[in-house]
């Protein structure tokens, strides 16, 4: 009990640290990538701090595998290098046993991250896209880009020299209008306030100090100028609606619960099930008119006059389609099964891969030997690369129906678990060392701290 509450110890601080590190560099890279549509936009704070919060929940559930993964590296290899490892194994206490202390951690982990993938992260999900949805309906101008032309809204290119960040003003509009191609419009204004209606389907132009030269007649090339001091253009808006809108839509399959899929997984297979059947009684309904002898029987009897071998071969053209038709519904509907079992699958795949990390982590520290940062991130990062290309290419392939989802999002852990337990295997046969003083030499000397030894005499 006492080695338990020992090793319980040193995982924490590694796991807090490793994973804060982790936390760190996923939002870093979260408001690189939206920093353009957030800042200098006239947004307020609380906005911003939403939307980073909402987008926190999928880093979590990346976070953790990957700081479980560090901390038995860390911890274990701390053991090893203070030669406390070494103590416990001559007093009989096997890797095996001293791994009870971190499993049950994983465990713990693993409970807690199927909990929160299942209950928090589809209602995250959701919200973010939801204000992200807000944030572009209600700041029109993020869309445009001074002094280059957007042809975002069909049938429009425009332009404009001076885009606010803090309003929805545009200034110097240029506005080619080319819907009709007869009747060609060029507009420009000084200045344009741009915003929706209330119903969110129109957007306006509200044009100030301005003229409109048209083209009047092709042929004789004449045209007319209007000058205005006031103008609206109204356009089509659906071109800034993405594609998980507002609330009341149905959500994406990343948006629900693994209960919530199976449900509609269910739905599906009785609804394929029932086209299949459907399937079956075209067929053999119109297994008599295969043969070109009972069909041309048949219309010659409907159409005494008209070539029946034509016919036949127009009838046999309708047969083809109407079973290419019902192949191709068969064929959507077990492609989007594919697709919600694949989201079902990685709920559970990604928390049990806290298990598998210490089933790993556990004999790769004690065979390093060293518990610092720098093997520890160094080896975290390898198997998580490992372990999210398989899990990335297992979804690929399920996605397309090459290979099944289970396997497909199972397969990651089930590789390197089963090198975890060879590691944990060899390490109760005999002490492997594994030197690592080949990456020592292109990673920074700042990660591996030189330990001072003391002889006494």
């Amino acid at each position: 009990m006492i080695i338990d509450k020992y090793i319980i110890k040193k995982l924490i601080g590694p796991f807090l640290f490793g994973s804060s590190t982790v936390m760190f560099i996923f939002l870093l890279q979260f408001l690189m990538k939206t920093a353009d549509n957030l800042i200098g936009k006239g947004l307020e704070a609380i906005i911003i701090i939403q939307l980073i919060v909402y987008n926190l929940a999928w880093m979590v559930v990346l976070v953790i595998p990957m700081g479980a993964l560090g901390m038995v590296l860390m911890a274990y290899g701390s053991l090893t290098q203070d030669n406390e490892f070494t103590i416990l194994k001559s007093s009989g206490v096997s890797l095996i046993r001293l791994m009870i202390p971190s499993l049950v951690v994983s465990l713990l982990l693993c409970i807690f991250l199927i909990w929160f993938n299942n209950e928090v992260l589809p209602d995250t999900n959701y919200k973010a896209k939801t204000l992200m949805y807000d944030i572009s309906r209600t700041k029109p101008t993020l869309k445009l880009e001074a002094n280059i032309f957007s042809t975002q809204i069909p049938g429009y290119s425009i332009m404009a020299k001076e885009v606010s960040k803090t309003s929805n003003e545009i200034y110097d509009v240029i506005i080619y209008d080319y819907n009709n191609p007869f009747l060609i419009n060029l507009i420009t204004a000084k200045k344009a306030n741009i915003y929706f209606t209330p119903d969110n389907k129109k957007l306006i132009f509200d044009m100030v100090d301005g003229e409109i030269q048209q083209l009047v007649d092709l042929q004789t090339i004449s045209y007319r100028r209007i000058f205005f001091k006031q103008h609206k253009m109204v356009t089509d808006a659906t071109q800034f609606t993405f594609e998980q809108s507002g609330p009341g839509l149905p959500r994406g399959d990343r948006e629900l619960s693994a209960g919530e899929m199976k449900k509609i997984v269910d739905s599906l297979k009785v609804i394929n099930s029932e086209i299949a059947n459907e399937l079956k009684r075209n067929i053999l309904s119109i297994n008599d008119e295969l043969f070109i002898s009972k069909m041309q029987e048949n219309i010659k009897q409907k159409h005494p006059i008209t070539n029946p071998v034509y016919l036949a071969l127009n009838r046999a053209h309708g047969i083809s389609s109407n079973i290419q038709s019902f192949a191709s519904r068969l064929e959507y509907i077990k492609s989007e099964i594919n697709k919600y079992e694949v989201e079902i699958h990685k709920k559970y795949a990604i928390p049990f891969a806290c298990i598998v990390f210490v089933i790993v982590g556990a004999p790769l520290g004690v065979l390093t030997r060293k518990g610092s940062f720098g093997v520890a991130a160094s080896i975290s990062l390898f198997f998580f690369l490992l372990y999210w290309i398989c899990l990335i290419g297992g979804e690929k392939l399920a996605d397309r129906r090459l290979l099944d989802p289970f396997l497909g999002m199972w397969m990651a852990n089930f590789l390197i678990g089963s090198l975890g337990i060879i590691l944990t295997y060899r390490m109760n046969k005999e002490q492997i060392m594994i030197d690592f003083s080949v990456i020592k030499k292109y990673l920074p000397k700042s990660l591996f701290p030189e330990t001072t030894e003391q002889t006494y005499s």
